[in-house]
């Protein structure tokens, strides 16, 4: 996951290309009749079951766990209790203090000094006689259910004996009985048990000294987690229903950023550190913390180990994720320290040693005393996430390939191609990739919903001698059900290359409501309640019912689009001042559409963006730095055909500049990125009702203060960009968004066909489905998902959610309406 992506990705309300206001009815389910050449049908479906398509693999769908929107921490780690070990610190965030989320009353101090529980657990409270300390929790505060079971526990040192009085509480009382422990000597444990008397979501855990005392590590934890093993049940529960045949994790981002040292006194305790799986194993309180890449604190109480036992109570594959020693997200620097990076190789074979090893081998044995003597059965581990330097990244990883394979030959390494779907990073890492016969690549993109439907054919020119695809992270801009369904259209093609496509997982997993650093996410939460998605339900049906093997089938579609692209054009700042100057429109035969020196005033030129602009000196300036998609505009909509002329000068700031075509609106338009992702890239994207997809692609940066002469030649959906004079790239926008998708399986176990269909438009699709001959019963199971495209799941109220039926009709050629803006799979039995 890329944070330079995210400047787009975040601001903008995903929708889709077809939309319609009004709700689904529940599926229409034809009478069974023969099809004949009379019948009036929207689109036909047809099947050879004669002919073996590609096998699936038991590891095509899974999930992908990054702590990112609070997904560990105030998430799926059970702990309720917010900075328990007074470890936050401004290296997290700059408004964090040692006692965030605590309040205190007389003399209570954090410490860090020699008097600490342990060197990797730095600072500690302390508090005087008759002082005490409360914690807010996460969200509106901890929440606790009438009946259930608490733990808490707690580290103290005293001189002497100090009594503590532990209280959970909230605004109209008490919440359970207090409890009380005496802390005497040492640093040690002591533990307490709670039974909440009432259900609240805003409560407040205290803790007061009778006397002089040190604390760390304040904890209250329900008894009643997911399997025993300290996950919060319901989120646990949610992951495990979609049944994912792997779990990649930790990271993402949280991987390939910071400092690749350690944390020791040699590092001087960097806090700012890449994810590195030593850190998060052993006992809790003498675990590392860490700032986290998404501007918060992660305590490593959910660790590899936990992640390792989640992954085998649902039954899924682990897939870890190791830094490579190149950071990316923004950051882009390669590491150059040979023994560091040897260190990472080892610490890498160590990570397979603890998840594969016996008891007798070192790591095997520190997996024991953790509690779990039997392996975990560690098949795939990926080095590295979203390089954006693939020859430094590629170096590295043959390194690590290498001791790997000399070692553990059963391993398969994962290597990836950057944070894109295409362009100049993505074809490098590519080649480097194909020439190294490397196993597996993994494939990261976030794109519109309009690109999701024109791209199902994505695979299907992949080599198919070539390295395999770990689609490890994609996502449509948006939880509504139009862009759920863009995901499910562009699924059945995962599905119809699964030769090439082995593995596949929507990102990212989880989203605490009230902490949210990336959206769209798969399962929605706060501190008391959790929430499908309409995405999640779309993977959970094609994860339940994925199939063994590929039945060919072939569908009709919608034709090529053959209008010329039409717009208006537009200026746009993002994060830079920059000034411009001597526009012109000229139209294909010659007649000018537009001149504008701003010589005079603005007045041509519509504002629909942010930012502050005016005419300066015969320019068009926009002054706000920090002002993100500044759009003004200029001309008719129905303009084709013209070549536009733009002189553009960055002034000050962090990006470049953007000059657009195609202007339909604020939501629809191409525009030509020119110095952005931090000044380190230049692309096409194309905005869909506000969902962007980026079309062309080419690393560079923009100079300040240089003047650049920016030409655009717009023939019908041909486009071709010139800069200074130069050609720098083309395209053309012929592809459909298509509407109508499917793909047909065939469940080995039960024998059954499998058809699933994606209607994304807001018509029926009454549709004539020839089965090949194939012997099949004449009732089928249906799922289908249906409902309006704007249509989001809440907390209160759940609009996307799967209704099953049987439907009687089904014969060797039958009809099926397809309900509007769905998603429908049909299970047929083998007669």
């Amino acid at each position: 996951m890329s944070p330079t992506r995210t400047r787009w990705r975040l601001s903008l309300t995903a929708t889709a290309l077809l939309a319609a206001s009004f709700l689904v009815p529940a599926p229409v389910n034809a009478a069974a009749e023969d099809v004949t050449a009379e019948d009036t049908t929207d689109y036909a479906i047809t099947v050879d079951p004669k002919t073996a398509g590609a096998k699936i693999d038991d590891t095509m769908y899974g999930v992908f766990f990054e702590d990112i929107n609070r997904a560990a921490d105030g998430g799926l780690y059970a702990e309720l209790v917010q900075n328990r070990s007074f470890e936050y610190s401004k290296a997290d965030n700059g408004s964090y203090t040692s006692l965030t989320s605590w309040a205190a009353t007389g003399a209570a101090k954090t410490a860090d000094d020699d008097g600490r529980l342990s060197p990797r657990n730095r600072t500690y409270l302390a508090l005087d006689g008759g002082s005490s300390v409360t914690n807010s929790g996460y969200n509106t505060g901890i929440s606790v259910e009438k009946g259930k079971v608490y733990d808490f526990s707690v580290w103290a040192r005293a001189q002497g004996r100090s009594a503590l009085t532990v209280t959970l509480q909230d605004a109209d009382g008490e919440l359970a009985e207090a409890r009380r422990v005496t802390a005497r000597g040492g640093w040690a444990k002591y533990t307490a048990r709670f039974i909440a008397t009432r259900t609240s979501a805003t409560g407040r855990l205290g803790v007061a000294a009778g006397s002089p005392v040190a604390l760390d590590m304040i904890s209250l934890i329900p008894r009643d987690t997911y399997k025993g093993h300290g996950l919060r049940k319901d989120l646990a529960e949610k992951i495990a229903a979609l049944d994912p045949a792997f779990v990649r994790f930790p990271g993402g981002c949280l991987v390939n950023t910071g400092s690749m040292q350690d944390y020791s006194e040699a590092s001087n305790w960097e806090r700012k550190r890449s994810y590195q799986w030593k850190d998060t194993v052993g006992p809790v309180e003498q675990r590392a913390t860490n700032a986290n890449f998404w501007g918060y604190n992660q305590s490593y109480g959910l660790g590899y180990h936990e992640y390792f036992q989640f992954s085998e109570d649902i039954g899924a594959m682990p897939l870890p994720v190791v830094p490579a020693l190149v950071t990316g997200c923004g950051q882009n620097r390669a590491v150059d320290d040979d023994a560091l990076l040897k260190r990472h190789i080892q610490d890498t074979l160590d990570l397979i040693e603890y998840a594969n090893g016996p008891v007798t081998s070192e790591w095997g044995r520190k997996r024991a005393k953790a509690g779990h003597p039997k392996p975990f059965h560690l098949t795939h581990l990926a080095v590295g996430n979203e390089e954006n330097l693939p020859n430094e990244y590629f170096e590295r990883f043959k390194k690590f390939r290498a001791a790997i394979e000399a070692k553990y030959p059963n391993v398969s390494v994962i290597s990836n191609s950057g944070p894109d779907d295409s362009g100049s990073t993505f074809d490098t890492a590519w080649k480097l990739n194909r020439e190294a016969n490397v196993d597996m690549v993994d494939e990261h993109y976030y794109n519109s919903p309009q690109w999701f439907l024109q791209n199902n054919d994505r695979y299907d020119s992949y080599d198919r001698k070539g390295p395999k695809v770990f689609l490890g992270e994609y996502a449509s801009q948006g939880n509504t059900f139009k862009n759920a369904l863009s995901e499910a259209a562009f699924m059945t093609g995962l599905e119809r290359n699964a030769d090439i496509v082995k593995l596949a997982s929507y990102a990212p997993l989880l989203a605490n409501e009230d902490y949210v650093q990336w959206r769209p996410d798969l399962i929605w939460f706060n501190n008391h309640a959790s929430w499908n998605s309409a995405n999640y339900e779309v993977q959970k049906l094609f994860m339940r019912n994925v199939g063994d093997r590929v039945v060919p089938s072939a569908a009709t579609g919608t034709p090529s689009l053959n209008g010329p692209i039409t717009g208006a054009v537009g200026l746009s700042t993002w994060g830079t001042t920059a000034a411009y100057d001597d526009v012109k429109v000229t139209g294909a035969d010659g007649t000018a559409l537009l001149s504008d020196d701003f010589s005079g005033d603005a007045s041509k030129w519509t504002h629909t963006g942010g930012g502050s602009w005016s005419v300066q000196d015969g320019q068009y300036v926009q002054n706000d730095v920090a002002a993100e998609n500044t759009m003004v505009s200029a001309g008719d909509p129905a303009w084709h055909d013209y070549d536009v002329h733009v002189k553009a000068t960055k002034k000050s700031g962090k990006e470049g500049f953007l000059v657009a075509f195609g202007v339909k609106d604020t939501g629809n338009y191409y525009w030509w990125n020119l110095g952005g992702w931090n000044n380190t890239q230049s692309a096409i994207e194309q905005a869909v009702d506000g969902g962007k997809s980026t079309l062309v692609t080419k690393a560079g940066s923009i100079e300040t203060g240089r003047a650049y002469d920016i030409d655009i030649k717009v023939r019908g959906r041909q486009v071709t960009l010139y800069l200074d004079g130069k050609e720098w790239g083309s395209f053309t926008d012929d592809k459909p968004a298509e509407p109508f998708r499917q793909v047909v399986t065939k469940d080995k176990k039960t024998g059954d066909l499998i058809v699933k269909v994606v209607n994304a438009q807001a018509a029926d699709a009454r549709t004539a489905i020839d089965l090949g001959g194939a012997k099949v019963r004449s009732k089928a199971r249906v799922t289908t998902l249906a409902a309006a495209p704007d249509a989001v799941n809440t907390e209160t109220a759940t609009a996307v959610a799967p209704v099953t039926s049987t439907f009687s009709g089904v014969a060797d050629r039958f009809t099926y309406t397809f309900p509007a803006n769905s998603v429908t799979f049909l299970r047929i039995k083998k007669g």
